[in-house]
């Protein structure tokens, strides 16, 4: 894992930076006080928007599959903790729709300017980004959407599923897993590390040819 330089904002396998934050569940210090746990911190443009309420209230459906999958859900905007408030009310009082996860108050900026979130085209707004922070504090994936797109939520819950399987056994995950066009639900085996253990790959494995093979999960 490598150390994030200071005034960048991280990037893949590097160690999400630690801060101090303020919520509508109070403070929190990201990642610490959430090791050992998934997080996906994703930020939306503003408050009070058509898309941003998609987006949340995509979350909330499937808060229940992020928490079987150890994950916590963190928003963000550069709203104060207030709007954030009557936001959610408005969600829960018009849409039937409870939002069980904090969301970050940074009306001043300081995450979003640190994390990247803000880019020319969005203004004073923030972009639709996404974090993935694995237990141990690394970033894992960083997603960036614009502000007129709303997010795939279904993806953010099948990335963490691969990622979790590529952990634990070892290997990498095909497109559009667990439906992929060539190989359905199974995984990729990594490639092999010498002549010897490449002539041997397709007596060990399924496969097209000894650089892509793959098993079941």
């Amino acid at each position: 894992m490598y150390q994030q330089e200071t005034g960048r904002f991280p990037l893949i396998g590097e160690a999400f930076p630690e801060m101090e934050v303020q919520t509508t569940h109070g403070p929190k210090r990201l990642p610490s006080d959430y090791k050992g746990k998934w997080v996906v911190l994703f930020s939306h443009p503003a408050d009070f928007t058509p898309v941003c309420t998609t987006e949340f209230v995509a979350f909330a459906k499937r808060y229940d599959q992020f928490k079987e999958l150890n994950a916590e859900l963190v928003g963000l905007s550069i709203d104060q903790v207030f709007s954030h408030i009557k936001w959610v009310e408005w969600i829960e009082e018009k849409l039937g729709v409870q939002i069980p996860f904090p969301i970050i108050a940074d009306d001043q900026g300081r995450v979003a300017q640190r994390l990247g979130m803000l880019h020319l085209e969005a203004g004073s707004n923030t972009v639709r980004a996404v974090f993935l922070i694995d237990p141990e504090g690394t970033v894992r994936l960083v997603l960036y959407y614009p502000p007129e797109v709303g997010r795939n939520i279904d993806e953010v819950v099948r990335v963490i599923r691969a990622f979790q399987l590529s952990d634990k056994l070892k290997v990498a995950i095909p497109a559009n897993w667990p439906n992929n066009e060539l190989i359905g639900d199974k995984v990729i085996v990594p490639p092999p590390t010498s002549q010897k253990e490449a002539k041997e790959r397709l007596k060990k494995y399924e496969g097209y040819d000894w650089w892509f093979c793959y098993r079941d999960a």
